[in-house]
């Protein structure tokens, strides 16, 4: 059975076009509610007439109001409880579901992209993405006809006024008690995004002298020009401010970038490396997990410290579901999903920036001294606009010009194309060693895209 609405990460659209409307996530509140009251009510130490609870978070959007409100509709409909915490990072739902043993976590979020676009994001009980299964299930009870408990059985809604902190505290216990900032200056760029209230805190109370840009969320400026997706906002902020470091997370703070004193960019690839060679000193690391866009000079750099390395579909739930499957710890996103399963159950941005700083404080150098030999191969990434059902992959054009960039990267590199799974995207990646043949062969494969949907 092939998902009719779940994509990669949840269910994504632009706000008011099918599906991301009231109507439509309020019966996916209704659904979601309808299949956990069912799974708990099959547990055998629950009592009769306990409700099953849900916690929904959001990011700065001005849609989340109206998506929340609908949410809470559905779920109280089906007879779910619904602990509400407002404006929170996608990572800190996943944490505060398993730590006040809540069915579900639900963001409402489009995490990178602009604010007329939304979604809703699901995190099981224990605070990971859900199982397949499980959003299968939901979309066959989406077919179902919309119904309402008894009012005696109705779910009722709170608000948790301290989520903030719990969080905050939850970030800084994934760090070494030792470890101390003072005398560090930081630029934490949050996007305009759910951590605006929350990453400038961590660093701070952990000692650091923290400045912070994009933290004036109004509603519609959500990853405008500022962010992990946006990092010259940074590099610009950390030169004008002399500050040793700067910090960008994306609107929902699940991804990170990072940039150093002479305002050099590391993305998710060279932060992932610093972390797990980090790591190495504590004790063996079994293996990393990387996705097809994972540069091809990370993949080297393990290999000569001996670290096993697998690539996944691109999707952080592809990197945990290779995690899991190999028993491994740590994987990511070049661009910036990075995951540290000895820390979260899930992507942190924040958490993540804690291990490099951590890793920084314990070497006692730069990033660039972190990365040891590693230096990134020039890759250059186009995005062409596809018509929906287009079949790219049997387009003769496209496979002709795809053989004929491979033939000049002569072995030397690597050609990707991937439809996006939250946009309607054709990804074209090329990846080599001489970064004139690599943007050269990137712009022609990217012109056969175009002329091929055109035509």
């Amino acid at each position: 059975m092939t998902r009719k609405y779940f994509g990669t990460d949840g269910v994504r659209g632009r706000v008011g076009d099918n599906p991301i409307t009231p109507d439509f996530v309020m019966r996916l509140g209704h659904a979601t509610g309808r299949v956990l009251a069912a799974r708990e009510a099959a547990r055998s130490h629950v009592k009769a007439g306990e409700r099953p609870a849900v916690l929904i978070g959001k990011d700065t959007r001005i849609s989340g109001y109206m998506l929340e409100a609908a949410l809470e509709a559905g779920f109280s409909a089906a007879g779910v409880d619904v602990c509400l915490v407002g404006p929170m990072p996608t990572p800190a739902i996943a944490y505060l579901t398993r730590a006040l043993r809540l069915q579900a976590g639900i963001v409402i979020s489009a995490s990178h992209n602009p604010y007329y676009d939304n979604g809703i994001k699901f995190f099981s009980a224990r605070g990971t993405k859900l199982p397949d299964e499980l959003e299968l299930e939901i979309e066959a009870a989406l077919d179902e006809p919309l119904s309402c408990v008894p009012s005696a059985g109705l779910g009722r809604a709170r608000r948790i006024d301290d989520a903030d902190g719990r969080y905050i505290e939850f970030c800084k216990s994934t760090v070494p008690f030792e470890l101390d900032l003072r005398g560090l200056k930081i630029v934490v760029d949050c996007a305009h995004g759910a951590a605006y209230h929350i990453a400038p805190h961590v660093f701070h109370e952990l000692g650091a002298d923290v400045s912070s840009i994009g933290s004036e969320p109004n509603g519609l400026n959500i990853n405008q020009d500022v962010g992990a997706t946006a990092p010259a906002a940074l590099r610009e902020a950390v030169l004008a401010h002399g500050a040793d470091l700067g910090i960008a997370l994306d609107g929902d703070a699940d991804r990170v970038m990072m940039v150093d004193s002479e305002g050099n960019l590391y993305d998710g690839d060279q932060l992932l490396f610093a972390i797990v060679r980090s790591r190495l000193r504590q004790g063996p690391v079994a293996g990393v997990v990387g996705t097809l866009m994972s540069n091809l000079a990370l993949e080297h750099a393990l290999a000569a410290l001996k670290v096993p390395f697998v690539r996944a579909a691109v999707g952080d739930r592809y990197v945990m579901e290779a995690l899991r499957q190999n028993g491994w710890l740590y994987g990511g996103e070049n661009s910036g999903h990075i995951l540290c399963l000895d820390r979260h159950t899930t992507g942190d941005g924040i958490v993540s920036a804690l291990q490099v700083l951590s890793a920084l404080r314990e070497s006692e150098g730069d990033l660039r001294q972190l990365l040891g030999d590693l230096m990134l191969y020039p890759q250059k990434l186009i995005n062409v606009a596809l018509s929906k059902g287009f079949p790219w992959q049997k387009n003769p054009l496209i496979a002709a010009v795809h053989r004929q960039v491979e033939s000049e990267l002569n072995g030397c590199g690597r050609v990707l194309l991937r439809a996006s799974g939250t946009e309607p995207l054709l990804r074209v990646m090329v990846e080599g060693q001489d970064p004139v043949v690599v943007s050269r062969a990137a712009e022609t494969l990217a012109g056969a895209v175009r002329e091929a949907v055109s035509s």
